[in-house]
């Protein structure tokens, strides 16, 4: 994390969208009111949660065949020849 800069409320409100995109890169802002912090920016980590293994078993089919070439008669038509 970089280190924090702080910023006085009226800075803050005027510019919360450049602040956050600072945040987003991993800085950390202070906000100070009369010169004295009151709040901290920071990121949030968010934890993708996994999925399950096999959360799809039985739910889908592949017929035969799937992964044999294509027709050359398709592949032409795919290439506008």
């Amino acid at each position: 994390m970089q280190p924090s800069s702080t910023v006085n409320i009226h800075e803050a409100k005027t510019h919360l969208s450049r602040l956050l995109e600072r945040v987003s890169d991993g800085e950390e802002i202070v906000i100070a009111k009369s010169g004295k912090p009151v709040a901290r920016l920071s990121s949030v980590d968010v934890k993708r949660k996994a999925l399950p293994y096999g959360l799809l078993k039985g739910k889908l089919k592949i017929r035969a065949g799937f992964d044999d070439p294509l027709p050359d008669d398709f592949i032409a038509a795919l290439e506008g020849r």
